[in-house]
């Protein structure tokens, strides 16, 4: 596939008639909905895409990151660019609703003026508007979809199950959905989307002898052009998460059997090569390089929303690699022109999905609602106010998570306390009351136990640089995807780019050295072991919000970075 100077500069622009900048007082003005979502048709293959929406049906607000650190080759590349500097490189302008989508950048400010994101009646009514300009359309969806709300854990997954049918979704891979257990996964592919939705994974294979569990691709014709969709379900599966939970499937990367996928494909007539992923954007970018045949990768896992492709050289050619966020907050649309048997040219959008611009699918809220009315009660338990903003998001913390280490250590009596480096939850706006969706959507898995454990420091440490080099391998291969741990009551400082085991540095409790040998108490939630038991996590933090009443602004526990200096993915 080759790209004009004219193509590329169309796919690295952002549609700025979508927006309009800072009014004359400096205020942020209003958009143009009608523009923002004019996207003509392009060409005779038409793919659409979201992924980690995380459960989230109904509209909500998200922080984009400040810290996304990059290191090794990804120093100063997307996707690890953060506020201003990834407006530079993108063209976006500051003070448009493609610059609150994309970056933290006056957050409070531009929630407020621009609403909430996401939601599915609005995704819904997206995909149709794109769909019917579109013929033969896929609409692909890229996982961890069946876990993130309290709604989702309490239906074992159905709520998006049946949300995804409504919506129209044809072809999926996954990651957190096997959180629902290996029998769960089988029974909603086998019987749910019998006929309907393709489930497909060439990386999961059977313990014993090798064989696929899902699907390794689909073929479908397009408009008269064959195109093929392989799947690339989370490489760590039963690293990151439990691996009782499914004993008898095998993931990885795959890469070998990747292109071994990529050329059957082509010996079958496809002209178009997809790789639906869930390996995360570095991951992805490594896998273009290395694997030929593929025209693009539509990835997710890492949370990224990317603005435009990154174009990956290879030895068959170059390949597209996107990802499109999280929380059902932007939908990507990808066409090809294909003629003569090839490629000819492609454009890109991934488009922002604002609640107050798109009016709402009436078929789709009407499920919304029926799915969420037996639990609205409780959805809807005011458990405190928030003073301050509260996000998830960011390399090392963010105010929930805080929020979630200090309830731990002062119900547990801990010296410190962990919480996991998810990327998935969703923000609250100062002085908004604290609703146990909001408390769930931090911590609804299948595994949220609360543990108290006693530990020597050497331990701590160990748990600590494992952590870090998962987040800071040079070689992506080796990276799964999430943020640090978080911590509460300990200080500590990081040298990403350290080698494995020596990253963690100066670690202090009330400002003294942790001592190897000495034993502390920590609190922590969501063990992976096999038999953990404990008080679900948000029943320990929901007690100690009921009784704060209003929480104060958090103040963040970040480690000391060491060796970050002009790295442009971090803002502070």
């Amino acid at each position: 596939m080759s790209l004009s100077r004219r193509e590329f500069m169309q796919v690295m622009g952002i549609a700025a008639a979508g927006g309009m900048l800072l009014d004359a007082k400096g205020a942020l003005a209003a958009p143009s909905a009608g523009a923002l979502y004019d996207v003509p048709r392009y060409g005779n293959v038409h793919l659409l895409h979201f992924t980690d929406c995380h459960a989230q049906l109904t509209p909500v607000y998200f922080r984009e990151p400040n810290v996304n650190l990059g290191v090794g080759q990804a120093v100063g590349r997307m996707p690890h660019l953060v506020g201003e500097q990834l407006l530079r490189q993108t063209g976006m302008k500051p003070g448009t609703p493609e610059a609150h989508a994309f970056t933290y950048l006056n957050f409070e400010q531009a929630a407020a003026t621009y609403g909430k994101v996401g939601g599915f009646a609005h995704l819904s009514t997206l995909v149709k508007r794109m769909r019917a300009s579109r013929p033969g359309a896929l609409l692909l969806d890229g996982g961890d979809t069946w876990q993130g709300s309290a709604t989702a854990l309490w239906t074992n997954g159905q709520d998006m199950v049946d949300a995804c049918l409504e919506l129209g979704v044809d072809v999926m891979t996954a990651h957190w959905e096997m959180t629902l257990g290996d029998k769960r996964v089988k029974e909603i592919v086998e019987r749910d989307f019998n006929g309907k939705v393709d489930f497909v994974a060439q990386n999961i294979q059977t313990t014993d002898f090798g064989d696929p569990v899902f699907k390794p691709y689909v073929m479908k014709e397009m408009n008269g052009v064959q195109v093929a969709i392989i799947g690339q379900a989370f490489p760590y599966t039963p690293i990151a998460n439990p691996r009782y939970m499914v004993p008898e499937w095998s993931f990885g990367i795959q890469e070998e059997n990747m292109q071994k996928m990529v050329d059957e494909c082509r010996a079958k007539g496809a002209k178009v090569v997809v790789v639906l992923s869930h390996n995360g954007m570095d991951v992805d970018l490594k896998m273009a390089s290395r694997v030929r045949g593929i025209d693009a990768i539509m990835g997710g896992h890492t949370h990224d929303g990317m603005p435009a492709p990154v174009i990956v050289a290879n030895g068959g050619g170059k390949t597209l690699v996107t990802n499109a966020g999280s929380n059902s907050k932007f939908l990507g649309v990808l066409d090809f022109d294909v003629r003569n048997g090839a490629i000819q040219g492609f454009r890109y959008k991934l488009l922002p999905v604002f609640s107050n611009f798109l009016p709402a699918d009436r078929d789709m809220a009407a499920l919304v609602k029926k799915i969420r009315a037996p639990y609205e009660a409780k959805l809807n338990e005011k458990l405190a106010m928030t003073q301050g903003t509260l996000y998830r998001r960011g390399n090392f913390n963010g105010t929930f998570d805080q929020l979630i280490v200090d309830a731990l250590i002062d119900v547990k009596g801990a010296d410190l306390a962990f919480s996991p480096g998810f990327r998935w939850g969703t923000s609250l706006l100062p002085d908004s009351p604290i609703l146990m969706e909001h408390l769930m959507d931090q911590t609804a898995t299948t595994y949220s136990y609360s543990t108290l454990t006693e530990m020597t420091g050497a331990t701590i440490k160990n748990i600590m640089e494992d952590v870090a080099d998962n987040l800071f391998n040079p070689d992506p291969y080796y990276q799964q995807g999430g943020d640090m741990v978080r911590v509460g009551g300990m200080q500590y400082a990081i040298e990403p780019n350290a080698r494995m085991g020596a990253r963690i540095q100066d670690m202090r409790l009330n400002g003294k050295l942790i001592e190897a040998d000495k034993t502390y108490k920590v609190a922590g939630w969501a063990p992976v072991a096999e038999g953990a038991t404990g008080e679900p996590v948000w029943e320990v933090v929901g007690k100690w919000l009921r009784d704060k009443k209003t929480v104060a602004p958090r103040k963040l526990n970040t480690p000391r970075l060491i060796g970050m200096d002009g790295n442009p993915g971090i803002a502070l």
